[in-house]
């Protein structure tokens, strides 16, 4: 397996990560993966009026975990709430033009992240709404 499996598009995204890096005022974070096991991401996220504003991530793993989590903040940036909790790996795998099969699993890391971002968001606004003045 070597770099010429993957397209243009996934070694544009290894090569220059977009949205790369942690974001200390994020209104949420979202991780999934073990990096002692394999692969992990970390999605950050700010949100305005339940639009994602900014994001950015940090990663462990290889090109095709980099790539996709790329990938997946360029399409979740500027996403309603709803609309970036519906995204699939199919629709990162099919943005990034494919993956070779034995790296698909790298494309669930993205939405997973980013679910868990957005619950954990929805969680954190429905507290201070529940919370006592």
């Amino acid at each position: 397996m070597g770099c010429f499996d993957f397209s243009d598009a996934v070694l544009d995204h290894f090569m220059c990560p977009r949205n790369i890096g942690e974001m200390d005022d994020a209104d949420s974070v979202g991780t999934v993966g073990e990096p002692d096991c394999g692969d992990a991401l970390t999605i950050y996220i700010k949100v305005e009026n339940h639009v994602i504003t900014d994001i950015s991530f940090l990663v462990y793993g290889c090109a095709a975990a980099i790539a996709t989590s790329s990938m997946t903040t360029e399409l979740a940036k500027g996403k309603t709430l709803e609309e970036a909790y519906r995204m699939t790996e199919e629709d990162i795998v099919s943005a990034l033009g494919g993956l070779p099969n034995d790296k698909l699993h790298c494309s669930v890391l993205g939405p997973g992240a980013l679910k868990k971002a957005i619950d954990n968001y929805r969680s954190k606004t429905a507290d201070e709404r529940s919370a006592p003045c």
